[in-house]
């Protein structure tokens, strides 16, 4: 599966549209490392607690969309974007969206 941020794939033409795919995934940080991760806040630099919850939602949120845009029968997902948010203060909302498309050769 192709996933792209560009409205086009080099080589191919788009055929068919599909339609909005998302991938959506939320996690929660747990005590200890949100422990961990607010007395690392005191001293300052990166609170690779976070981080590393961040990085790994976001893949999880792109295996989710490529999922889903398989279930759609896609071929690629162009203008794949990420959006992200909090919940409540101990979990973390990353969505994986684009437009799912059936590609040919040029």
């Amino acid at each position: 599966m192709i996933v792209t941020t560009t409205e086009a794939v080099p080589g191919f033409r788009t055929t068919e549209c599909l339609g909005q795919v998302f991938g959506v995934v939320v996690r929660s940080r747990g005590l200890g490392g949100n422990v961990m991760a607010g007395l690392r806040s005191i001293v300052g630099g990166e609170i690779h607690e976070y981080t590393s919850l961040v990085e790994d939602t976001r893949r999880h949120a792109i295996d989710r969309l490529v999922q889903n845009a398989t279930a759609m029968g896609a071929d690629a997902v162009v203008m794949m974007r990420f959006d992200s948010g909090e919940i409540g203060q101990s979990m973390n909302e990353v969505v994986a969206y684009g437009t799912a498309v059936r590609l040919a050769r040029a």
